[in-house]
């Protein structure tokens, strides 16, 4: 059924609640279990048969292509949308569509958006139902930081209220949408448009037809840098899936160790513990020392004796010995 071929995805955004992780780079391209979580949504969409991509770019546009070239060797076609100013989500849908080499329905992803959800069900559900756009759901316990929907029986979306007091429901935009073409020819060109705010209550408002997918699966808004160290966390425990965490582990790419994780050429010193869903990086090295809940950077070096939890080690940053920290940034 499937005849959903493109996709864009939403890699503009400055990060602020990432700070200082997002002062070098944009916070699509932060390393969520040694892959650019990017990368992790790149390989998702090739696996539910999406052939082109467009990376809809704003904030240090200039880090993306070197990673991720012309999408050959991930298998996809990849293109570069660039906005000179930031153009909102509405606006980034309309300037990277122009890109897009194929017709048909377009699946969009938010940036910041881990999910374990069947996007091929998600494609058939909208094909099935002719829809205008179908939006990936899911429940949380409290709905007030996120775009809230109600449903009809039918899996109609009725009313899309954007961040409130009081939320009517608690199922939440869950960040991957999908548009047919006429719906984004529709957003005005070069304008700073926000779906939630605009496109979805205007679409509503007439009568056109948007449906839910609403899945109960993991998902998780990696928007702070506590939400990346879990997400890690998640990851490598196996609570949340990713195919491309899952390839490099196949290829021994990454490495399981203790609680934890390691990139290639990681030395881990007799009497290390690795703790918690804690990431080690390509060719870091931890001597004897506890580290739980962390993300220790490539080539960076934890020194004897430390004790870091919940903590982020900068690439090539050298941790002095005896250092006890918990909630840090170390090096950035």
């Amino acid at each position: 059924m499937n005849q959903v071929k493109s996709a864009i995805i939403l890699v503009g955004g400055m990060g602020t609640r990432m700070q200082p992780l997002t002062y070098s780079t944009p916070k699509p391209m932060l390393l969520l279990a040694g892959i650019p979580f990017t990368e992790h949504q790149i390989v998702k969409a090739r696996e539910a048969g999406i052939e082109e991509i467009v990376l809809a770019t704003s904030y240090l546009p200039e880090v993306f292509k070197p990673h991720f070239g012309d999408g050959s060797r991930f298998g996809i076609n990849i293109s570069y949308a660039v906005e000179e100013s930031a153009l909102g989500t509405g606006g980034a849908i309309r300037n990277a569509s122009t890109l897009l080499k194929t017709d048909g329905p377009v699946v969009i992803f938010n940036g910041d958006v881990l999910s374990s959800h069947d996007l091929t069900e998600q494609m058939d559900l909208h094909i099935s139902n002719a829809a205008d756009v179908t939006l990936y759901l899911t429940e949380v316990s409290d709905a007030r930081a996120f775009g809230v929907v109600e449903l009809s029986a039918a899996g109609r979306v009725l009313t899309f209220n954007e961040k409130m007091e009081n939320p009517p429901s608690q199922i939440i935009n869950a960040g991957c949408y999908i548009f047919s073409r006429d719906v984004i020819d529709e957003i005005p060109a070069g304008e700073v448009i926000s779906v939630e705010r605009s496109t979805f209550p205007e679409l509503l408002a007439r009568g056109s037809k948007i449906y839910g997918f609403l899945d109960s699966s993991y998902w998780l808004d990696i928007g702070t840098p506590s939400a990346l160290l879990k997400a890690t966390s998640d990851l490598i425990s196996g609570v949340a899936k990713s195919s491309a965490f899952d390839s490099a582990l196949a290829r021994q790419f990454i490495r399981r160790t203790g609680a934890g994780a390691t990139g290639p050429e990681a030395i881990i010193h007799l009497g290390a513990s690795i703790e918690d869903g804690t990431f080690i990086g390509e060719a870091a090295t931890i001597f004897e020392s506890r580290v739980s809940h962390c993300s220790i950077g490539s080539g960076a070096v934890v020194g004897l004796k430390s004790v870091l939890i919940n903590t982020f080690v900068a690439p090539g940053f050298s941790v002095p010995p005896g250092t006890m920290a918990d909630g840090a940034f170390l090096g950035f």
